[in-house]
This record gives C-alpha cells, sequence and structure tokens, in this order.
C-alpha cells in the first residue's frame, strides 16, 4: 500500500488575475502542513509559488524547492525552505521533484505548469510509474484541459488500454482525501520508474 508523504505541486510562477488562486495555493499549503504532508516545488518565492510555499513554513511544515540556476534571478529562490537544490537544468529539476514526490498536483499556472502536468500523464500513460496525479480545478481553471482530454478520446487518440487517469478537484480540501484514495491500492515499488528513466525521457 503507498503512502502520501510528499506532494509535488506545480503552479505559476505568478498569481494569476483570480484572487482565488493565491487563495487556493494558501489554504492547500496549510492543508498540506496540517496533515504532516511534505511539498515539493518549484522553488521560488513569486506568484503561486511563493504563496504555497510562505503558507506551508508559516504552519511549521516540510518544504524543497528545486529550482535551476538559469531560472534563479527571475524566480527568487526561498531561502526559507527545509531544503533548497539547485539544479543544472530543467531535466535534473523534473527528475528531483519526480523522485521526492508520492503525487502530483497542478494549480493554475502557465505553459511551464500545464507542460510539467502533461509530462506527468504521459509518463503514467506509459506505464513508467503509478503516482496520482491530479488538476486543482479552482475556478474551473483546467476545464479546457479536460474537454481537451474527452475530446481525444472521443476520436480515439487515447486508447483504452492507456486512459489517462487525471484526478480533478474543486477544492483544496478534497485534494488530499482525492490522493490518498487513488494511492491507497499501489504497492509502493509501482510508484517508481526504473533507475535512469526519468533521465532519458
Amino acid at each position: 500500500m503507498s503512502t502520501i508523504r510528499n506532494v509535488c505541486v506545480y503552479c505559476g510562477s505568478g498569481p494569476g488575475t483570480d484572487p482565488r488562486f493565491v487563495e487556493a495555493a494558501m489554504g492547500f499549503g496549510a492543508l498540506l502542513a496540517k496533515h504532516g504532508v511534505g511539498l515539493v516545488y518549484g522553488g521560488g518565492t513569486v506568484g503561486l509559488m511563493g504563496a504555497i510555499a510562505s503558507s506551508v513554513i508559516a504552519k511549521g511544515g516540510k518544504v524543497v524547492g528545486v529550482i535551476p540556476e538559469f531560472l534563479a534571478s527571475r524566480e527568487h529562490p526561498n531561502r526559507d525552505v527545509s531544503e533548497l537544490i539547485v539544479t543544472r537544468d530543467m531535466h535534473e529539476r523534473k527528475r528531483i521533484m519526480f523522485e521526492r514526490s508520492d503525487a502530483f498536483v497542478a494549480l493554475p499556472g502557465g505553459i511551464g505548469t500545464l507542460e510539467e502536468l502533461v509530462e506527468q500523464l504521459t509518463w503514467a500513460q506509459l506505464g513508467r510509474h503509478r503516482k496520482p496525479i491530479l488538476a486543482a480545478n479552482i475556478a474551473g481553471f483546467w476545464d479546457p484541459l479536460c474537454v481537451l482530454l474527452e475530446h481525444m478520446n472521443s476520436l480515439a487518440f487515447i486508447h483504452t488500454a492507456a486512459q489517462v487517469n487525471l484526478l480533478v478537484v474543486d477544492k483544496v480540501e478534497d485534494i488530499l482525501p482525492k490522493l490518498r484514495a487513488a494511492a491507497r491500492p499501489v504497492a509502493e515499488a509501482e510508484k517508481f520508474m526504473e533507475a535512469g528513466t526519468a533521465e532519458r525521457m
């Protein structure tokens, strides 16, 4: 049986125009700390990234920030985290974030957030891991993606044997229960790729 010890959160380096996005990031951060679940995130102090990390830290929770060298001047590394890892590039960042996490959550964000979410869905669809992947659909932010996935499925571009299992919730209070329910039947060994796979993909 798999447990959720650390959650990787993908989210925007900006706050967005809807105040509910920042509220959700801060609310989920508080819930992670309350339940003793660590946060693994992009390492910055700006936008939704900064909001969720600050919230976890303020509540006494554990935070691991992972940031590549070239983004340090733009996203301002958070020196208050439990552990700050500066990587050589995005590939190393993604590998470390994957290895340190038991599940993945996408809050609202931009192209980078979308790319990270879709990458995890792709790896799972290819059978490389079975860690839960969830879209926090705050204020309907991920509705267009959900519609697109349904469209792909209806046109048989997503095959029955390799369905995309994207969990979706509308409220941050539902994230951890949904992740735990999805992780429960997964054996610990099934969560991980073979050694070196993440680097090659």
